[in-house]
């Protein structure tokens, strides 16, 4: 059975295995050091005002998780979450992992009365974008642009 839960100190190898997995494998990105990766793991765990990781575990290994950064809202003035990373590992895919991951994340904002919870993915991330649409999101008319 697959409990979705929020990630703790004893996790933090393991967890910086499954993202680093995330990054190469997934987003073709250049790996991190893992002391990059411990290091980030570690100031999510100290800082949760900076934000919160949720994981999948399966029989003791860790197959899925999730991050969603603290951020402002000027518009609302409170607090703001943003849903940067949901992964599943591809051979634990199909069981509703990433919707339960996505659905700690959406409940922890309301818990915690955030101005609301933005879910972002990339352009050609057709799978993050159904999932979203599946459990009511709304894209945002708004346009964003990255400078580096």
């Amino acid at each position: 059975m697959v409990v979705i839960r929020q990630a703790v100190e004893t996790d933090r190898e393991r967890l910086a295995t499954l993202m680093q997995e995330y990054i190469v494998k997934f987003c073709e990105q250049p790996a991190p050091s893992r002391k990059a990766l411990t290091l980030h793991i570690k100031r999510l765990l100290n800082n949760p005002s900076y934000g919160i990781q949720f994981v999948a575990e399966l029989e003791g290994k860790l197959v899925g998780f999730a991050t969603v950064y603290v951020s402002w809202s000027t518009y609302y003035f409170k607090e703001t979450a943003i849903l940067k990373d949901l992964y599943v590992s591809p051979l634990n895919r199909g069981n509703k992992i990433g919707e339960r991951l996505f659905k700690i994340c959406l409940a922890y904002s309301q818990k915690y009365e955030f101005a609301g919870m933005t879910a972002e993915c990339s352009s050609e991330n057709k799978v993050a974008q159904n999932l979203y649409q599946k459990m009511n999101g709304k894209e945002n008319a708004g346009v964003q642009y990255r400078f580096f």
